[in-house]
């Protein structure tokens, strides 16, 4: 009798402490989930700001107008080689996601 209660006592404390965890581990995940989604809408609006920029630069150096000897032409030049490297990372993600 007294090995049946405390064998009851130890399954309910053990269903609660699992009940608690799984609770827990929900909500972590469900937090993740959150987080990964702020990621992705993060990524699109970075994705979207370095196309713009992208589109601008070679708007702005169509002609070839920046010499790459004055500081403007290096600035402009190191500022264009960024946002290549960044755009050619992001359209290379966003290839292998399809």
């Amino acid at each position: 009798m007294i090995g049946s209660i405390i064998l009851i006592l130890l399954l309910t404390a053990a269903a609660t402490y699992l009940t608690f965890r799984a609770w827990g581990i929900a909500g972590a995940l469900s937090d993740a989930q959150e987080y990964i989604e702020e990621l992705e809408l993060t990524n699109e609006f970075m994705y979207g700001q370095i196309v713009d920029a992208y589109e601008k630069m070679q708007e702005i150096d169509r002609l070839g107008a920046f010499e790459k000897d004055d500081e403007a032409g290096t600035t402009f030049q190191m500022l264009n080689q960024v946002i290549i490297t960044l755009k050619t990372q992001f359209d290379g993600e966003e290839s292998q996601e399809k």
